[in-house]
C-alpha cells in the first residue's frame, strides 16, 4: 500500500513539474491562433508571416481578387499563391511554386493546389503549408521589408517558382509588369497597381528576388495585344507588358529551395538595400526565432495571468490583431514614395544622429471610430507606434496640404469621412506623446477642421464640397447636398465635427491657444441643433432648416438617411465629448438609462451586431464603429454596475469566439475589433477617446487576475501599472471596491497621468451588483 502511495505521489508530482516546465517556456505567441475570424475575412485581415506592422505581408491566399473574402479563407480548400502585400488598396508580388510544366501563363485558376489544415501551421512570423498537389511543403517568414520562403520539393524531376506579378490581385488590376534574369541567382522586376475607386493613383512596387541556389531555367509569359490567353515566352533575359509574369526551374533539386523577396515603393535600388540590410543571409530558421522574439517582447508589453484557456488565446490573437495592419510604407533607410501631387516625388524621413529614420511613415485605413480602441490602447502600451502614426499624416499635410484620411501609396483616398486624425492627434499631444512635429500637427488639424480642410471631402470624393461652411454658418450640416462622394449624411457629419471640435479644443488648450480653445468648444455644442426634443432622437434637417419628414430612428439596408453605415438609434448617442449635456437633453439619467437599456434587450438575441451591409436596422452594432461605445455610457447615467453587465456579455457574446466563424464578426478594420477586446477584458476605456487635455480611464470588471502594462519610459515615468482583481471567478463581473494605489477609488473613471507613473488598481469582484461603487464623482 505504501509503495502504491509513492508510485502515486511521484506521477502527481511530475505531472505538476511538467505542468509547470510548459506554462514557464511557453511563449504568448503559443497564445495567437491567426485562424480566428478567417473564415469570411477581407485582403488585409490576415498575414501570417509578417512582422509588427511590416512592409512585408507574406501569406497564402486560397482567393486572390477582391477587397472583401479574399486573401485567406478558411473554408477554401485551394492555395492560389503566396502573396507579399495584404495591405490597405494595396497588394503585390505572388509567388507559387509548382512541378513538372510550367502553366503560370494559364493564371491561379490552373496552378493552384489543394491542401489541408492537418498540414497547416500558422503563427506570428511563420506559415507553413503542403500543397498537395505538388508535395511541395512551403515555409513562409519574413523581416520587415523581405519576404523568406522555404521550399521543399521532395523527389521530383522539375520543380518552378512562378511570379505572375502583373495578375490582378487583391483590390484591382496591375497596369502593367516587368521582371528580368540578372544573373542564375537574381531576379528583380515591379507590377504598377492600377488605381482603385479609393486609391486614386497608379502605385508601383518593386522587387528584388534572390534564391540560395542557381536555377537552372528562366522564362516568362504576358498578354499580346487583345489575345484573351498569355504567350509562355522561353529563352529570354526580360518580360514586360501587360499581364507580364516570370518563373524559374529547377532541374532535379536537391535541397529545398529558399527565396528572399525584398519590396519597396520607391525603386529597385531601394528594393535591392532593404533586402541587403535586414536579411544578408540565408539562415531561414534564424528568421523564424527573431521574428518570434519580436512578436514576443510586442505582445509582453501587456501579460495577463489568471482567465481560462480561451480567454488568453482570444486576448493575445486580438492583440496581435492591433500591431498587424496599417502596414510600414517608408524604406530602411527612411525613404518614401510620394503621391500627392501631379507626379511621384521621393521624400527622405528626418535622420537622427545615427543615421536612423526617427518614424516610419504608414499606410492606413482610416481612423473612423478609433477614438474608441487603437487611440486608447496604442497610448497606453505602444505610444511610439501612436507616435509614427500621427508623423505619417503630418508628412502628408507637409506633402500635399491636409492631414490625411486613410492614406494609401502616398497618396489620399478620403476614406469615410470627416477629420479623423485630429482625435488621434489631440490624445497622443494630450497623454504627454509629443515625438512628432507638434507646430505642424497643429496647423493641419486646423486647416482641415475650416472651408477647404479634409472636412469638405465626402467618402472618396477629390472635388470636395462645403460642408464645413454650411456647418459653421447654419450650425449643422443639410440633406440633399450634391456630389458624388459616399458617405454624405449630414446629421453623422454634424455630429462627428462636433466631437471633433471639441477634440480641437482640447488640443488648442493643451497649447495654451486660448482664442482657438474658445472657437472650436463653442462648436463643439453645434450637435444641440439636430436634436429633435419632440422624438428624443438626432434627425437630420433639410436645405432650409426644416426636420426631414418620414424620419425613424432605424430603417432598412446599409445607412438610413442623414447617417453614415447606421441610424438614428446608433447615432443618437454619438456626443462622446458632453455626454453630461446628451443625457440632460434626453431627459435625465433614469429616462437616458432606460432608453439605452431597451436598446441592449433589443440586440442581445442578436449578439449585438447586425449582419455586415445592414447597419441600418440595429438598435446597436458591435460589428462596426459608430455604437462601439454604447455599454460604457451607463456609467455616464450613474448605473456604472449596468456597463459592467453588458460589457461583459458583448466581451463574451460578440468578441468570445476563437473558432474561425467569430470573434470579429464582420470589418475589423485594422486591429479595431480587436483592440476593442483587449481594453474590454483589461477593463478601461475612455469614451472621449484620450482627446480630453486631462484624459482619464474608465473602469469594468477585467477577464483576468493580473494585468501587467509594461510602460514605455520614453514617454512616461512609470515603468508599470497592474491591475489586480479579488475573487475574479465567471459569475463575477460586477465590481464592489477598487483601490488606486491603496487608496480606495469610489469614481468609475481615473487620470490617465495616474497610469503613467505607474502604479497599481485592485479591484474587487462579486456576483451582485454594488450600485454604490462608482458613483462618488460624477461630476464631467
Amino acid at each position: 500500500m505504501l509503495k502504491g502511495n509513492l508510485l502515486l505521489l511521484i506521477i502527481l508530482l511530475t505531472i505538476f513539474f511538467q505542468s509547470m516546465a510548459q506554462s514557464v517556456t511557453r511563449k504568448l505567441t503559443d497564445y495567437v491562433n491567426p485562424f480566428i475570424g478567417t473564415a469570411k475575412s477581407r485582403w488585409f485581415f490576415f498575414s501570417s508571416a509578417s512582422r509588427p506592422f511590416g512592409m512585408v505581408s507574406l501569406s497564402p491566399d486560397t482567393w486572390a481578387l477582391g477587397s472583401w473574402n479574399s486573401g485567406y479563407l478558411y473554408d477554401s480548400t485551394a492555395v492560389r499563391c503566396f502573396s507579399h502585400i495584404h495591405c490597405w488598396e494595396i497588394s503585390g508580388v505572388p509567388v507559387m511554386p509548382t512541378t513538372g510544366t510550367v502553366k503560370g501563363h494559364l493564371g491561379f485558376e490552373a496552378t493552384k493546389s489543394r491542401f489541408s489544415h492537418k498540414n497547416e501551421i500558422a503563427k506570428p512570423g511563420y506559415h507553413k503549408v503542403v500543397l498537395d498537389n505538388y508535395g511541395i511543403t512551403a515555409e513562409l517568414t519574413s523581416t520587415n521589408r523581405v519576404g523568406f520562403h522555404r521550399y521543399s520539393f521532395g523527389n521530383i524531376d522539375t520543380a518552378n517558382v512562378l511570379f505572375d506579378v502583373g495578375a490582378a490581385l487583391g483590390q484591382g488590376k496591375m497596369d502593367s509588369a516587368s521582371i528580368q534574369m540578372n544573373n542564375e541567382k537574381e531576379l528583380s522586376g515591379y507590377s504598377v497597381m492600377s488605381p482603385t475607386n479609393r486609391r486614386k493613383k497608379p502605385l508601383t512596387v518593386y522587387f528584388v528576388v534572390q534564391f540560395n541556389t542557381p536555377f537552372s531555367k528562366f522564362g516568362g509569359w504576358k498578354k499580346n495585344g487583345s489575345a484573351k490567353q498569355r504567350t509562355l515566352l522561353e529563352n529570354v533575359k526580360a518580360v514586360s507588358g501587360k499581364e507580364a509574369g516570370g518563373y524559374v526551374s529547377y532541374y532535379k533539386p536537391k535541397q529545398p529551395v529558399l527565396v528572399k523577396v525584398g519590396i519597396s515603393f520607391v525603386s529597385l535600388e531601394q528594393a535591392r538595400l532593404n533586402l541587403e540590410a535586414e536579411l544578408p543571409h540565408w539562415n531561414f530558421d534564424k528568421v523564424v526565432s527573431e521574428s518570434t522574439d519580436e512578436w514576443n517582447a510586442e505582445l509582453g508589453k501587456i501579460q495577463v495571468s489568471g482567465g481560462t484557456e480561451k480567454q488568453k488565446v482570444k486576448f493575445y490573437t486580438d492583440l496581435w490583431h492591433t500591431l498587424l495592419g496599417r502596414h510600414i510604407y517608408s524604406d530602411a533607410n527612411g525613404k518614401y514614395a510620394d503621391n500627392t501631387g501631379v507626379k511621384t516625388v521621393i521624400r527622405q524621413v528626418p535622420l537622427d544622429k545615427k543615421g536612423k529614420p526617427l518614424f516610419n511613415v504608414h499606410n492606413s485605413d482610416s481612423f473612423w471610430g478609433s477614438e474608441w480602441n487603437l487611440n486608447i490602447l496604442w497610448s497606453i502600451a505602444y505610444p511610439k507606434v501612436m507616435s509614427d502614426m500621427v508623423s505619417t499624416l503630418v508628412e502628408y499635410y507637409k506633402n500635399g496640404g491636409l492631414i490625411a484620411r486613410g492614406p494609401s501609396g502616398g497618396n489620399y483616398t478620403y476614406v469615410m469621412m470627416g477629420d479623423q486624425a485630429t482625435p488621434l492627434i489631440a490624445a497622443a499631444y494630450n497623454k504627454g506623446i509629443r515625438s512628432f512635429d507638434v507646430a505642424a500637427a497643429y496647423a493641419g488639424c486646423i486647416k482641415n477642421s475650416m472651408p477647404g480642410g479634409i472636412r469638405d471631402h465626402a467618402g472618396y470624393e477629390v472635388v470636395g464640397y462645403p460642408f464645413v461652411d454650411q456647418y459653421i454658418k447654419m450650425g449643422f450640416v443639410p440633406e440633399g447636398v450634391d456630389g458624388k462622394g459616399w458617405q454624405r449624411g449630414g446629421c453623422a457629419y454634424t455630429l462627428h465635427f462636433s466631437y471633433q471640435d471639441w477634440c480641437m479644443a482640447q488640443f488648442a488648450k493643451g497649447r495654451n491657444k486660448g482664442a482657438d480653445y474658445q472657437q472650436y468648444l463653442k462648436r463643439s455644442f453645434n450637435y444641440r441643433n439636430i436634436f429633435d426634443k419632440s422624438t428624443g432622437w438626432m434627425r437630420p434637417k433639410e436645405l432650409d432648416g426644416s426636420w426631414m419628414k418620414d424620419f425613424s430612428p432605424t430603417a432598412k439596408g446599409f445607412t438610413a438617411k442623414g447617417f453614415i453605415e447606421s441610424n438614428s438609434a446608433i447615432y443618437s448617442y454619438y456626443v462622446p465629448h458632453n455626454m453630461a449635456d446628451l443625457i440632460k437633453l434626453m431627459g435625465g439619467n433614469e429616462t437616458f438609462a432606460d432608453k439605452l437599456q431597451k436598446q441592449f434587450e433589443l440586440a442581445a438575441p442578436l449578439k449585438f451586431i447586425v449582419p455586415h451591409g445592414h447597419h441600418a436596422e440595429g438598435w446597436l452594432d458591435y460589428e462596426n464603429q459608430p455604437s462601439l461605445h454604447m455599454a460604457h455610457l451607463f456609467n455616464y447615467a450613474q448605473k456604472p454596475w449596468l456597463t459592467q453587465y453588458w460589457v461583459h456579455r458583448i466581451k463574451e457574446e460578440c468578441y468570445g469566439d476563437t473558432t474561425p466563424y467569430g470573434g470579429y464578426n464582420g470589418d475589423e478594420d485594422q486591429g479595431q475589433i480587436g483592440s476593442l477586446s483587449v481594453l474590454m477584458a483589461m477593463g478601461l476605456f475612455d469614451v472621449e477617446g484620450g482627446a480630453s487635455v486631462n484624459p482619464h480611464y474608465q473602469i469594468t470588471s477585467p477577464i483576468f487576475d493580473k494585468i501587467v502594462i509594461q510602460l514605455d519610459e520614453r514617454y512616461y515615468p512609470g515603468k508599470s501599472f497592474v491591475i489586480k482583481t479579488i475573487n475574479n471567478k465567471p459569475s463575477s463581473i460586477y465590481i464592489q471596491s477598487a483601490k488606486l494605489n491603496g487608496i480606495p477609488l469610489n469614481d468609475f473613471r481615473f487620470q490617465h497621468s495616474t497610469l503613467a507613473k505607474g502604479g497599481v488598481l485592485e479591484i474587487k469582484l462579486g456576483d451582485t451588483p454594488n450600485k454604490n461603487w462608482g458613483i462618488g464623482n460624477t461630476r464631467l
